[in-house]
């Protein structure tokens, strides 16, 4: 019996992560309510409030299940290039930064896609990102401005801040919108993901690597 019970608890609870994903990228997070996601999931008020307190309880639930193993990505990525005390290039940071998100779509398009839109809206519309940033995630913050601060020797800590910040806007309106391209540029062909990832990543470097900003007098 404690066996089937743990079962069912572990079963509501992943629908409801499951559901409460699928919606928060689709509809967006603050456009969904907690009523919509125990529709999608079939289960009452109650099994939310059981397994996860708050909306935004279980928001941080969803990404911590998600990020944790694309931090892990991130920083092996890292490693290869920072192997024998390499100082990696500011591309090679970016890339080892956002392509494990991108990687997801190669091996599950569908799947892939929803994360990337959900990492999308978290930086736009909530400060769930910034705020696990500076607390679960600080090794890996703290691992990837350093290497950043050790490729660009010459730019003062608050410029880089201030590029890591714009780096992040971008990364989420991409993450969001990245398909609208083709209908903006009136292409016949659908955007590549693969392809978004690696312009973006260009595009990033050479804005960190641009030289320091002059301060408007």
């Amino acid at each position: 019996m404690r066996q089937t019970e743990t079962s069912d608890r572990t079963d509501t609870k992943d629908r409801i992560l499951r559901a409460a994903e699928r919606l928060f990228a689709e509809r967006g997070i603050l456009a969904t309510s907690l009523r919509q996601i125990i529709s999608e999931a079939g289960v009452n008020l109650a099994a939310i409030h059981y397994h996860f307190q708050t909306k935004e309880a279980l928001l941080e639930a969803i990404v911590l299940r998600r990020v944790e193993v694309v931090n892990e990505a991130r920083l092996a990525r890292l490693d290869v290039y920072e192997a024998d005390g390499r100082t990696a290039t500011p591309e090679e940071i970016i890339e080892c930064f956002l392509a494990p998100v991108f990687d997801l779509f190669e091996r599950d398009p569908a799947a892939g896609r929803q994360f990337a839109r959900l990492m999308g809206r978290l930086y736009a519309e909530t400060d769930v990102m910034p705020r696990l940033l500076a607390t679960r995630f600080r090794p890996m913050v703290d691992r990837f401005v350093g290497s950043l601060a050790r490729a660009l020797p010459g730019l003062p800590a608050e410029e880089l801040w201030w590029r890591i910040f714009f780096s992040l806007g971008a990364m989420a309106f991409t993450l969001v919108h990245g398909e609208r391209v083709a209908a903006l540029s009136n292409s016949e062909e659908p955007a590549d993901l693969r392809e978004i990832s690696w312009r973006l990543i260009h595009f990033l470097a050479a804005g960190f690597g641009a030289g320091e900003t002059e301060r408007v007098r």
